[in-house]
């Protein structure tokens, strides 16, 4: 694939509930590299993964630039289709994010992740419209993934919290999202329900204590995440081999690291 129609084409094909699509998302060349080596069909950056990794904390912080510096060279880097969660839209209103879109599909990529986080879903379903009257204007169908925090950040009362999500489902798939994003919800029950009321492929964050993946397939999820968790095994690691090297004066955290020669070689070329 080399166009960004035909990957935009190939990457929606992705989302279905009879094999949901995995994401283990990156966060700079070398693990989209990793990423795309190991099989997978799609390289999706971690908006906090990114932003650690440029020296900032994630929410809304890092400069628009260097995140699309960093989506470039991904996508130059994959042949793989490339999806990159630009956090709320790196702007301050609609026309900004659309102006981000722009830059996104420029720098390769053909699908997008935008939150809502505690803004208001009216002006959410605003930045969702810019965006994708951007991706019309650049002639790409691009995957507008509309994640909706109601369940990450507890937004609302507990026990309206799913119609909550549901009726803003609904919004930022008239505004032009092409799938929904739910992150903060593990329980099978609620899965299921959200699946059944969303009208459009269904994305979950995954993680320990999550289901596995055939079995969110079952429940109707067609896309699941990894979000920023890989990031943070790896830098896990970082610290624990740092404090045994400190303490102790041994090594054996580094068990099981990817061989220097092997790493080195996906960065060739």
């Amino acid at each position: 694939m080399t166009s960004l129609l035909e990957k935009a084409a190939a990457f929606t094909a992705l989302h279905t509930p009879a094999a949901p699509l995995p994401l283990a998302n990156a966060w700079d060349v070398a693990s989209a590299r990793i990423v795309e080596a190991a099989g997978a069909p799609a390289v999706a950056t971690t908006s906090a993964g990114v932003a650690w990794s440029l020296g900032a904390p994630d929410g809304d912080a890092l400069a628009r630039d260097r995140a699309l510096d960093l989506v470039a060279r991904v996508a130059s880097a994959v042949s793989v289709p490339v999806t990159a969660d630009i956090e709320g839209g790196f702007a301050a209103d609609a026309a900004g994010v659309g102006e981000t879109v722009a830059g996104v599909l420029a720098a390769g990529a053909v699908g997008v992740n935008i939150e809502d986080g505690t803004r208001a879903p009216a002006d959410h379903a605003e930045r969702l419209a810019a965006a994708r009257a951007a991706a019309d204007a650049a002639g790409v169908p691009l995957y507008i993934n509309a994640r909706v925090d109601t369940y990450l950040f507890g937004l609302g009362e507990s026990a309206g919290r799913l119609d909550e999500t549901l009726a803003r489902a609904r919004a930022y798939l008239a505004a032009g999202a092409t799938g929904v994003f739910v992150p903060g919800v593990t329980d099978p029950a609620v899965i299921a329900e959200l699946a059944r009321g969303i009208d459009a492929p269904f994305n979950v964050l995954v993680g320990p204590g999550a289901p596995p993946v055939a079995a969110l397939g079952a429940l109707g999820v067609a896309r699941v995440s990894l979000g920023s968790w890989v990031a943070e095994a790896a830098y896990a690691v970082a610290r624990r081999a740092t404090e045994e090297l400190l303490a102790g004066g041994t090594y054996g955290s580094l068990d099981g690291s990817l061989p220097y020669g092997e790493l080195n070689a996906l960065l060739k070329g």
